[in-house]
């Protein structure tokens, strides 16, 4: 059994992906709380994806990581939303 290989940080380009119900302030919310992790964000990197059906969208975007402890915060305040299912 291997280890999985170690991040070395920071990331400059570390993608990040939300899937949540689709509401009209997804994205506006989604962007306040990666910038609040990420001070120098770049909103050109956000992308929208809806599902089929329309009642999901992800919201793809680009972040510079600065370590283990960043990513965590960041995905425990995106998951305070209640209509994110999933942050990858």
């Amino acid at each position: 059994m291997t280890d999985a290989p170690k991040l070395e940080f920071p990331q400059p380009h570390y993608p990040i992906r939300v899937i949540a119900d689709h509401h009209e302030q997804l994205r506006d919310q989604v962007v306040e709380v990666v910038k609040r992790h990420d001070p120098d964000f770049s909103e050109e990197t956000v992308e929208l994806v809806h599902s089929r059906q329309g009642a999901y969208c992800s919201v793809r975007m680009v972040i510079c990581a600065t370590g283990e402890p960043q990513l965590q915060a960041l995905h425990n305040e995106l998951r305070l939303n209640p209509r994110v299912k999933m942050v990858l």
